[in-house]
């Protein structure tokens, strides 16, 4: 694993590691060798289920579910 196990990390860290590794996906995805993006997914997805297991009542936004998506219509 690269980087500090999600778990140890206060939820400033996490949020801030978060948005860090979001902001970089796009060049990843366009740039980065098989292997880094292989990394960049494993340590996404650490994240993100750290950030789901401390919150699992977060709010969810109605436009963001399928029947919102629905209701918005044909793009």
């Amino acid at each position: 694993m690269t980087g500090v196990h999600p778990h140890e990390l206060d939820d400033q860290q996490l949020m801030k590691e978060l948005e860090s590794i979001h902001r970089t996906r796009h060049d990843t995805l366009l740039h980065g060798s098989g292997e880094a993006l292989r990394t960049h997914n494993e340590r996404m997805a650490q994240l993100e289920g750290e950030y789901l297991r401390r919150h699992p009542r977060r709010p969810i936004v109605s436009g963001r579910t399928r029947d919102g998506a629905r209701d918005r219509g044909p793009a």
